[in-house]
């Protein structure tokens, strides 16, 4: 294990508090693996969340970036459901409301499979640049032309051949462990540019600080957020905010920054106390919500009852092994093809089609992500199937 962080990535303050440990957890929960027993040997290593009373920002504090390969067969792609679908395209409408980015250049970090970088092409008329060693050229045929160019490698500013005039980073942040260095690195590739837009999507920490919210905590997130301690961090590198707020269900942390000009702070950004408070409180806030869980699952297998999980993703994955639940989960269903047929690194759970639940119909689906309920419910009505629907 490597020495615990003593001082804040963002902010380099010693004044730390740990606040959730995990003693073993899979190194990577995207990964798609071949056999169940490939999965159940997969790597784990332990967890120590620390959250820093300076700045409000929450980190694996035991992080090793080198356990950690997103080059490798991953698949982290929301984009077969049609809500998160939706809530893309949205948006890409709101970059093309607030930017003319017509003709200009788009840098995107951490792109993904580059679904989002292509919609914004397509709204904005931008020149897109994807950056993400885990882009599949075959995953978005015919997008690697004129317009939209990928570089399937790690960003690094030295290798961004032409500053781009905005920079979008969706859901990277968080695999991000010395943020501090990250947004230097912005700065670099922006070549002290005054008139780049910036946008950033990241998870919110302050809800799972507040609900327990235990399977939002795995080993690839090791830097965790608030609107506040977001903005701080980009405050800090010499950026303003300019817009904040969350979407997406209150999940995700939208923020807009440019290069400094000196505006004063949002009022959404005067967020610490109340943070301060939930970190206090979350030690025993998620050891209940974990409790509850194990029961509610294990209750219901000692009734002979068919437990299915609707989420083969990096939530599922941490649902399943922070509390060592394994036969007591029958069936763990993704409508992401990619992911059907493969194994869930710790437990080794098949994931399935939906289509699966026909043959063999579950007495209760547990959702990973509640926004996905009245999408799920539709889909197990349109099968005949009627089963007890709760959402994490």
């Amino acid at each position: 294990m490597p020495e615990s962080l003593q001082t804040c990535p963002a902010c380099s303050s010693k004044h730390l508090d740990e606040i959730y440990r995990l003693d073993a957890i899979p190194v990577q929960s995207c990964i798609l693996l071949d056999s169940a027993a490939e999965a159940r040997d997969f790597p784990r290593r332990p967890l120590v969340l620390k959250f820093c009373d300076d700045c409000g920002f929450v980190f694996n504090s035991v992080f090793d970036l080198s356990q950690v390969d997103y080059a490798s067969t991953t698949e982290e792609s929301q984009h077969f459901s049609g809500t998160f679908n939706r809530f893309a395209k949205q948006l890409a409408a709101e970059v093309a409301s607030l930017y003319d980015l017509k003709g200009k250049r788009t840098l995107e970090i951490g792109c993904g499979k580059g679904e989002f970088l292509q919609e914004l092409v397509q709204q904005t008329g931008t020149l897109g640049l994807g950056v993400d060693p885990g882009f599949i050229p075959e995953r978005l045929p015919g997008a690697d032309g004129q317009d939209i160019h990928f570089q399937r490698e790690y960003f690094d500013p030295a290798t961004i051949a032409e500053t781009p005039d905005f920079v979008a980073c969706r859901h990277t942040l968080e695999h991000i462990p010395a943020v501090g260095q990250f947004m230097a690195d912005i700065a670099t590739a922006i070549r002290g540019r005054k008139d780049v837009g910036i946008f950033f999507e990241t998870p919110d920490v302050r809800r799972v600080l507040d609900e327990g919210a235990f399977w939002d905590i795995y080993y690839e997130h090791c830097s965790y957020f608030t609107l506040g301690s977001h903005a701080r961090l980009f405050r800090q590198a010499g950026m303003d905010v300019t817009k904040l707020y969350l979407a997406y269900d209150d999940q995700y942390i939208i923020q807009y920054a440019e290069p400094s000009t000196g505006r004063p702070p949002l009022p959404e950004e005067d967020d610490l106390d109340a943070v301060r408070a939930l970190a206090k409180a979350f030690p025993e806030r998620v050891a209940e919500s974990r409790a509850y869980w194990i029961d509610f699952v294990r209750t219901r297998h000692g009734e002979g009852k068919r437990v299915a999980i609707w989420g083969g993703g990096s939530k599922g994955v941490s649902f399943l092994t922070s509390n060592d639940l394994r036969t007591e989960v029958a069936q763990v269903i993704d409508i992401n093809p990619f992911k059907q047929g493969r194994y869930l690194p710790g437990t080794g759970h098949l994931v399935s089609g939906p289509g699966s639940l026909k043959e063999a119909p579950p007495d209760t689906v547990i959702v990973m992500n509640p926004i996905y309920m009245k999408e799920i419910g539709a889909d197990l009505a349109a099968m005949g199937l009627n089963p007890e629907l709760v959402a994490v």
